[in-house]
Parts: C-alpha cells; structure tokens; sequence
C-alpha cells in the first residue's frame, strides 16, 4: 500500500520559499491554539468537580456544545476571510477563544451545566474560524512540501494539547480553577496580538473549484472509505484525550494532578511519535506501519482496560499514544494521493468535518459511562481501532482490483 505525495499543480506556481514566509509561519503556529481549544475539555473536567459525580452524561453535553460551534463556524469563515482578510479573521478567533475561557472561568459549578456549554460552543466555533484562516494561509506552504507541512501542524497542535495539561496538572492545587481559567485564556490572547500586528498577503478566499475529477473521485469506493478510516480514528484519539484522565482517577484512584500528568505522557507520546515519523514514512513501508500500529493500539487499549496499577496504565499511555502517532499523517498523505486537486477550503472542510465527528466519540462515551459506569470507556476506542484495523484491509483491497482493473499506461496510449 505505497502511497505518493501530490506535486504541487502548475496552476499555483511557488515563487521563493513559502517554508521562509513570516506569516506563513505564524499562522501554522495558530494550530498550538487549536491543540489548546480542542483539548481544554479533557483537561478542564476535573476543575469542574466531575470527578466527585456521576453525572457522566454533562460531559457528553460539553463536547456536543463544543461540536455545535465547530460546525457551525463553516457557515461565517468564508465570508469572514473574503471581507476582513486572514490576519484579521486569525485575530478574531484567537479573541473568541479568550474571551470563552474568560466567561467559562466565571461560570464554573455550581452554576448551571448548560451555562458551560454555552461556553463550549464558543470555544468551538473560534476553533473553526481559526482552522480556515490558517489553511487559508499555508496552502503555498502544502503545495511546497505537504509532509514536512502536516507534520509541523501535528506537532505544533499535539506541543498545545500537552502544554495545556502540564498547566493544569501542575497548577491544579494551587489556583482554583477560576484562576486557572484565566491563565488559560492568556494563551489565544497573546495569539491574537501576534495575529493583529502581523501583515498578511490580501488573498482572499476562493471560490471552490467543481472539477469533474473532483466530483468522481468523491463519489469512488476509496474515498468512503478512506474517510471512514479518519472519521474513527479521530475518534479513537480524541476518546481517550477526553476521557483518559477521568478514567484513571475513577478506575485506579490516581489522584487528579498525577492523571493530568498521565494525559501529558499521552500526548507527548504522540507528539514525538508523530515527530519521528517524518522520518520513519520514507524508510517504511506505508501499509506494514499502519497495521502495525493500529495492532499496537488495540493492544495498549486492552492493558489501559484491563489494569489494576500505576505502570500497567503507563505502559498502555505510551504505547496507544506511539501507536497512534504516525496514523494521521499517513491518513493525510493517502488522501493527498487521492484528491490531488488541491484547495484551502475543501482541505479545511475535511478537517473540520473529521475533527468534529472524532469528537461525536467522547460525547458518546458520556452516556455510555452514565448507563453502564465508567469502566466502559476504554470499549469504545478499542472497538474503534478493531474498525480501522478492517477498514484498512478494505482500502487494500480496493486499490489492488483499482489498480488491476486500470490499463498500463503504455497500453493506454497505444489504444
């Protein structure tokens, strides 16, 4: 299952070193924002006293909270981006984001549930805009070197999503969790700032092109398919990001700042796995690594499962957070070969979409624990990985008969 990047197309031509460009930069330094604002929830849960209830099923609330705005702000990014510009549209969001962690901290319990997921829906449509202003921003950054690209922006929003929890954990018994909340929302403030006094080239959005190839491809076995494999693994990470904290508390009675500290290894397991794997793809072979670590992620979900101790539960954090590491950027690079029609929006729809259907997975999980208990949480993303590991035997099989159904192209052009 070797797959290639996409080369940059002839219609958008590179002019100097994209990689090089100060703004560029800076707005793929925008998803260390997003790793915050997306994993603020898995974080935050304990400062909001949820492990002292069973009331499981808030939470689901949360994330549906959180979801709503994510996929709401699709309707208002592109208007936004064609009258106000990116540096303006990136400024915007990092504001949204800070003022929602603002009013969260003055809402915590015992305020109502459905005041904090108000909050949410904030925090998730800032999250949107900010995603499609900085795909906006670095599509010349892509159509350079789409690998060294997508890896930077894992790692960059994996660096957030680990920062935030070391914040937290570290802090947890020092500063009530108002206090905590507040440091939080300096964090997209200081983003914003940076955003604002940023130039940025006038490129408004574009329109999305309809290609018949496009439309083809969408329609194709493989594309399903290939979407599947995203949508669940998304959610198989971000499952155990929501709810790995909580689970470890409950289950083994870690205390809260050492189980923050426990999602902190997570994800700087899966921060450096991701790392390394910009230099593992071009030594491997692409479909031997992903069944090896899809293998290896269902084996680390059935020790966090099934373990009774502290090292037991490490062990399975490493190894389901190196696991998952190289997954997506694999994903990206398949779905590269595949849609080599290249375009910000449809590329930031895709993402958005994933993201906002990997988060369906800890919401789930909310009324899941509430009816059966907590122990239930870890069935979610093992089954999960089960899927992925038979959607990705179905997506070999698929490009095999493709591939044995296609022509030879010296055929081709003889005919």
């Amino acid at each position: 299952m070797q797959v290639h990047l996409p080369e940059p197309t002839a219609a958008a031509p590179i002019t100097g070193d994209p990689l090089g460009s100060c703004s560029a930069r800076r707005a793929l330094a925008g998803f260390f924002v997003s790793g915050v604002l997306l994993s603020f929830l898995g974080v935050i849960l304990f400062s909001w006293q949820h492990h002292l209830t069973s009331q499981y099923g808030i939470v689901g609330l949360y994330y549906g909270g959180l979801i709503a705005g994510l996929v709401g702000s699709a309707r208002f990014a592109p208007a936004l981006l064609r009258r106000k510009g990116l540096g303006w549209t990136l400024a915007l969001a990092c504001g949204l984001a800070g003022a929602a962690f603002l009013y969260l901290a003055f809402v915590s319990p015992p305020f109502s549930p459905w005041w904090r997921v108000a909050g949410m829906a904030v925090v998730g449509f800032a999250a949107g805009l900010l995603h499609s202003a900085i795909f906006h921003a670095i599509s010349p950054m892509y159509r350079h070197d789409p690998a060294a690209t997508v890896n930077l922006a894992g790692i960059l929003f994996g660096a957030g999503c680990f920062t935030l929890a070391i914040l937290i954990s570290g802090t947890f018994y020092l500063y009530t969790a108002a206090a905590v909340q507040v440091w939080i929302a300096v964090i997209p403030a200081l983003f914003g700032w940076m955003y604002w006094k940023t130039p940025f080239p006038a490129q408004p959005a574009p329109t999305l092109p309809v290609r018949r190839e496009m439309l083809s491809e969408l329609r194709s076995t493989g594309a399903v398919l290939l979407s599947l494999l995203l949508f669940f693994q998304l959610g198989n990470e971000w499952a155990l990001s929501g709810w790995l904290a909580l689970f470890l508390n409950q289950r083994l009675g870690i205390s809260p700042p050492s189980a923050l500290g426990m999602l902190a290894l997570y994800w700087l397991a899966l921060t450096v796995g991701r790392a390394a794997s910009q230099w593992i793809l071009p030594r491997a072979r692409h479909g031997r690594l992903l069944l090896a670590t899809v293998t290896a992620a269902m084996f680390g979900c059935i020790i966090l499962g099934a373990t009774d101790n502290k090292f037991g539960a490490i062990t399975g954090v490493l190894l389901v957070g190196g696991a998952f590491a190289p997954i997506y950027p694999l994903l990206t690079e398949m779905i590269g070969h595949r849609f080599p029609y290249y375009h910000p929006g449809l590329y930031n729809g895709i993402f958005s979409l994933a993201m906002a259907g990997g988060l369906l997975t800890p919401a789930l999980m909310g009324y899941i624990a509430s009816i059966y208990g907590l122990h239930m949480i870890m069935l979610l993303p093992l089954v999960g990985s089960v899927i992925v590991f038979v959607l990705l035997l179905l997506i070999w099989l698929e490009s095999r008969l493709r591939a044995h159904s296609s022509p030879p192209a010296s055929s081709a052009h003889s005919a």
